[in-house]
């Protein structure tokens, strides 16, 4: 019990740190282009009232972690309306790219504190504290795993709104279509989830890559660290 209780102490944190800036950086890419459609609805604020979806947010990830299965959730979107935006093609590409750079970057920044903290002697090299290691690790792990994931080419993730705006224009208006079944595709993937726990369809999908990221990240910590 005492165990899963400190593992739900730090990843819902985590999760929601992770998520609301994801979102909101979506919203703030979209003001400067020209869409203001986020703050007109009070969306650009770090309060995570604002912006947690109690199922996707907290349920779902909460009980993926506490039956091994590949950490994932989600918040309630930004509205964004690409007829707002000065350049719609371009725009829409800019601002679903920003939600993963966003957790790039707070994965960095983790990886950095982590390092910084053990050079100057807060956290002690040679004997960290467990649970404050568990924090920095599920900190970048679950930034890097949310990046890569919004990242699939496939709706609605961030990944399928960069690859319509990549695509020729007569293919784009095609691509636009199934923009519409985003929902269902994800009802679909959480369904297997569940259905399949050790089918690994997520983990070996992106597992690699998050893996080598992470090892990436970690060296960087280590680099700073001086070790």
């Amino acid at each position: 019990m005492t165990d899963t209780i400190l593992l739900a102490a730090i990843l819902i944190p985590c999760l929601i740190v992770a998520i609301v800036f994801h979102e909101v950086a979506h919203g703030w890419v979209a003001l400067m282009l020209g869409d203001p459609t986020a703050k007109e609805q009070r969306r650009l604020s770090l309060n995570p009232i604002r912006h947690v979806d109690p199922v996707g947010t907290l349920l779902v990830p909460g009980a993926l972690a506490l039956f091994g299965g590949p950490i994932f959730g989600w918040a309630k979107p930004v509205p964004v309306r690409h007829d707002r935006l000065d350049n719609p093609r371009f725009g829409m590409m800019a601002v679903a790219a920003a939600g993963p750079g966003t957790n790039i970057l707070l994965a960095l920044i983790g990886a950095v504190v982590l390092g910084l903290a053990i050079r100057i002697g807060i956290v002690p090299a040679e004997a960290p504290p467990e649970w404050l290691m568990m924090a920095f690790t599920y900190f970048m792990l679950i930034n890097i795993f949310l990046a890569l994931f919004n990242l699939l080419p496939i709706p609605p993730f961030d990944g399928s709104h960069i690859l319509g705006g990549l695509l020729p224009r007569r293919w784009a208006h095609h691509w636009q279509r199934l923009q519409g079944m985003g929902m269902a595709f994800f009802v679909v993937l959480i369904a297997i989830t569940w259905a399949f726990p050790n089918s690994g369809l997520i983990e070996n999908t992106i597992g690699p890559p998050v893996d080598w990221a992470m090892d990436q990240y970690l060296a960087i910590a280590g680099a700073i660290a001086g070790e």
